[in-house]
């Protein structure tokens, strides 16, 4: 009944809004829904397909987040370990105090290169900066190393980004690697993720989702399509862009969840509500490392989630622990994400 009724709400959302992209529903060893939707090449009218693998804007801080507390059971960092003295960014506004812990759970302060909590755009910071001149970790620091604070470190909580891009310039540091290749190697191996990769937006791949959005008029009547090839640097950094399929990104938390990548305490700790950043309704937005958690009135966690969203680009991960059910959403199209969650949660917890 599930399948048949999801079935239906996302036809119909492909049919009026153009959704396009994948959903995957599994509980334990079970796959209770799996659909695709629209076209991976809207030029060539290529559908999507559950091998297709799409950009998974922020979910990709989720690998950051293990890749650290990676560094962590090896005994190579401490949450408390101070960032600006360890990366030697003396020269630069980012607090002195501020440490692995603040990054992971967005409490640090630190400036954003976007405060998107503000409602500035992240594709607008590439109309001045040539965004294919951004591929490094290191090359976002001119973006927001240099601009004050918004709060004294563990002061607030407040989503950030660039918090993620230090901890990008950690691992590099300590593992001698490129983010990237860590990540490769350490997480998506381990983890069985055969299919998941960094992919350049000038270059081609197979199964690889083009990002697009409509380009609709004043009466919402959509007069074409807008590739986001522009919109952010080229190929995917410590706190967005790695491509996965949705096998692979199940297959992720469900590893995590095993302890496959991990020690048990800081597997426990990636699963478990640390800051609060807002109430809603009956409920609060609880911040982790990586994962936020609904967490309601009874101190239970309802679901724990990690989504992203970009130009052309809407990317969830989100698991309900009392069902060990896993929901994954990813669309090559931005801002589609809100309401399929909602139609799944009310299937999910109906009754």
């Amino acid at each position: 009944m599930i399948a048949d009724e999801l079935e239906r709400y996302f036809q119909q959302r492909a049919d009026r809004d153009g959704f396009s992209g994948v959903v995957l529903i599994t509980q334990g060893s079970s796959q209770l829904f799996a659909g695709t939707y629209g076209y991976a090449s809207r030029s060539w009218k290529t559908p999507n397909r559950l091998t297709t693998r799409f950009d998974t804007a922020s979910v990709t801080k989720l690998f950051t987040a293990v890749a650290t507390l990676q560094l962590i059971d090896q005994g190579l960092l401490a949450f408390d370990t101070t960032v600006v003295e360890f990366l030697g960014l003396w020269d630069t506004a980012i607090s002195h105090e501020v440490n692995v812990y603040h990054l992971l759970t967005h409490t640090s302060g630190i400036a954003d290169d976007a405060e998107e909590e503000n409602g500035e755009e992240y594709a607008d910071l590439f109309r001045t900066i040539p965004n294919y001149a951004v591929t490094e970790t290191a090359d976002f620091l001119p973006q927001f190393a240099y601009k004050p604070p918004n709060f004294p470190p563990g002061q607030g909580c407040r989503y950030c980004n660039c918090g993620y891009i230090l901890l990008g310039l950690l691992i590099e540091k300590l593992s001698g690697l490129s983010y990237r290749d860590y990540v490769r190697q350490h997480v998506f191996v381990p983890a069985g993720m055969l299919h998941s990769d960094f992919f350049r937006m000038d270059m081609v791949y197979d199964d690889v989702a083009e990002g697009c959005d409509p380009i609709r008029d004043e009466d919402e009547t959509v007069l074409g399509w807008k590739k986001n090839i522009y919109s952010y640097p080229p190929i995917g950094c410590p706190d967005s862009g790695a491509y996965v399929t949705a096998g692979d990104l199940d297959r992720f938390l469900r590893e995590a969840k095993a302890g496959s990548l991990l020690s048990p305490q800081s597997t426990s700790a990636f699963f478990t509500p640390q800051v609060v950043h807002h109430t809603v309704d009956d409920w609060d937005q609880v911040y982790g490392h990586g994962l936020w958690f609904a967490v309601d009135r009874a101190g239970n966690v309802v679901f724990a989630e990690k989504e992203g969203v970009n130009a052309g680009v809407s990317a969830v991960l989100r698991c309900y622990p009392d069902q060990d059910v896993n929901v994954v959403l990813l669309a090559n199209i931005q801002g589609h994400e809100e309401e399929p969650l909602a139609a799944i949660h009310r299937q999910l917890t109906a009754g």
